[in-house]
């Protein structure tokens, strides 16, 4: 393998990259990648060369991704407004097929787009390899569920074969598609496989102090003292549990990256400096 022709030159040192290949080679990192992000075409073009970067590093990745922003356009197409509770949209029968749609529609644009590059995916939804039983997150939420099982041989067998399994956040439960969160079916998939890594992609720096400066390295004590004395505030507060709760169900450690600067995912897995915040147990 030529790690040269492989790496951009703007990416991290080889020197450090050669050191960090080998710690993950037999490891499986999760990557969920916010939908907010992806709005950005070059934001997501940049993604789709650095995760085609890691598969032929030889790294075994999972990708999941979110879709919001698409699924919020989609829906006021429709004239439908959303209605969120906890930050949870609130998901109908009518919602609930255009979230499936969009999320599906965006699965294979990941997928398609991989294979432009020469990389293989495979897309795992409702429609095809679905992976994810759920339960119901609560009757007021409608179809939102929270995963309870996941089927770790197909995501196994799919890295087995270097190729990328690509995650919708969708679930079944007796054929009833439910909508997740999309972090907490990462969460959930990274726990499951007890994962080396669980990266979340989004468009802030990672945890920053009082000063607003990024945290590179947090323990969870850390950081529920944070969220205690109000420096982790609303809609960080529940990326921060999912984090929490991964790192107290078995994945070594989560990072918190900003996908919006060029090769982040890079930067974070093989340099000495990181590109967001690290949380560990």
């Amino acid at each position: 393998m030529n790690i040269n022709k492989i790496l951009p030159e703007n990416g991290p040192p080889v020197d450090e990259v050669l050191k960090y290949i080998e710690k993950y080679k037999n490891e499986i990192i999760v990557i969920k990648y916010g939908g907010n992000v992806f709005i950005d075409r070059n934001i997501f073009n940049n993604f789709i060369s650095d995760i085609s970067i890691l598969n032929k590093l030889g790294l075994s990745i999972i990708i999941v991704h979110g879709g919001g922003p698409r699924i919020k356009r989609e829906l006021e197409k429709s004239n439908i407004q959303s209605k969120f509770i906890r930050g949870l949209r609130v998901t109908d029968e009518k919602i609930i097929d255009i979230v499936e749609n969009v999320l599906i529609d965006f699965n294979n644009d990941i997928v398609e787009s991989l294979k432009e590059i020469g990389t293989n995916a495979v897309s795992l939804h409702t429609k095809e390899n679905n992976i994810i039983e759920v339960v119901p997150e609560s009757e007021e939420l409608g179809f939102v569920g929270i995963p309870n099982k996941i089927d770790n041989n197909v995501l196994l067998n799919i890295i087995k074969e270097k190729k990328i399994p690509i995650v919708s956040p969708l679930g079944l439960q007796k054929k009833q598609t439910f909508n997740i969160n999309g972090d907490i079916a990462a969460g959930a998939i990274a726990k499951s496989l007890k994962s080396r890594r669980l990266l979340l992609m989004t468009n802030v720096k990672g945890v920053l102090d009082k000063d607003k400066k990024l945290i590179e390295e947090i323990s969870s004590s850390e950081v529920l003292e944070m969220i205690k004395n109000e420096t982790i505030t609303e809609g960080m507060i529940p990326k921060i549990n999912t984090c929490l709760d991964a790192v107290k169900n078995g994945v070594t450690a989560v990072g918190i990256i900003d996908a919006r600067p060029s090769h982040s995912i890079l930067f974070e897995l093989f340099s000495d400096k990181g590109s967001g915040t690290l949380i560990r147990q």
